[in-house]
């Protein structure tokens, strides 16, 4: 029998309060055995019935049955609600009658009741199912998708080394490189991206922004707007630091590149070592 998982038991004994399930319907050892409380019993139920179950830990810690399905498994990643906030943690909604803690130590960032949250279920030192918001292992890297694909995803992590972290359609792994990275988002929100590139491992690397030439006009009127709050004269070049470019108008350099020269090209600015100028 395992914790975490939907798995089809056999009915091998049967009380007042419920029936008794194994895996070999002559299992005699008592912890060999878990119960399914007699209001998920089905009443035409008998001994030796096969029937599909979920197991967790009740709240006296034993292992219990339910007929129930649960929002998550053992291993999965899925978004959760936050019923509540405790001392030691986020207590998730996960559809049983009993909440999935999410320790603080699990926590990338702190969340509040109500919040939606992209987690994995595991089993914790105590062997007890809990959750996790730190879920690249737990994510595929099976996706169907290939360079080109519009895809959608949960952003779970940002690195400043790395970028944004993305787990598209909640179960596949993909990121959006630091240099495609401008801050325009955080944790917890969904974006609508590109694959721009499908790794040896099967991981994915994607854009939130629009193609080049469809990107170019926006990342220009972005420069343009930019120009007139400094009066007139952008204070940086397209040689400044990323991390500049980013900070003031939250774009990568590339980006910035393509769209300062197309204003060039296009009569409407001067760029110098170190600005750009409006004509």
């Amino acid at each position: 029998m395992k914790l975490g998982e939907i798995q089809t038991l056999t009915i091998v004994k049967r009380q007042d309060f419920g029936v008794y399930l194994a895996e070999d319907e002559h299992a005699k050892n008592p912890e060999d055995r878990v119960l399914l409380p007699i209001k998920q019993v089905p009443a035409e139920a008998e001994i030796g019935d096969e029937m599909e179950v979920f197991l967790y830990k009740d709240s006296r810690d034993r292992l219990i049955a339910t007929t129930k399905r649960p929002k998550i498994t053992l291993g999965k990643a899925a978004v959760l609600t936050v019923a509540d906030v405790g001392k030691i943690g986020a207590f998730l909604d996960m559809g049983l009658e009993r909440d999935l803690l999410l320790p603080f130590k699990q926590q990338t960032y702190r969340v509040n009741a109500g919040d939606e949250v992209l987690v994995a279920m595991y089993i914790d030192k105590s062997g007890r199912l809990a959750a996790t918001m730190k879920v690249y292992h737990y994510l595929r890297s099976d996706s169907p998708y290939k360079t080109g694909d519009d895809v959608s995803g949960v952003v779970y992590e940002i690195s400043d080394n790395f970028g944004a972290f993305v787990a598209i359609d909640r179960m596949y792994s993909a990121r959006i490189p630091k240099k495609e990275f401008s801050g325009e988002c955080r944790c917890g929100d969904v974006i609508n991206g590109r694959v721009t590139r499908v790794l040896e491992d099967g991981r994915l690397d994607i854009s939130i922004r629009d193609k080049a030439y469809l990107q170019i006009d926006d990342d220009a009127q972005t420069i343009m707007d930019a120009i007139e709050e400094f009066g007139g004269v952008l204070p940086f070049s397209d040689k400044a630091d990323p991390e500049v470019i980013r900070r003031e108008l939250h774009m990568s350099k590339n980006a910035f590149k393509r769209a300062a020269g197309h204003l060039y090209k296009e009569g409407l600015v001067d760029i110098g070592e170190h600005s750009i100028r409006k004509k």
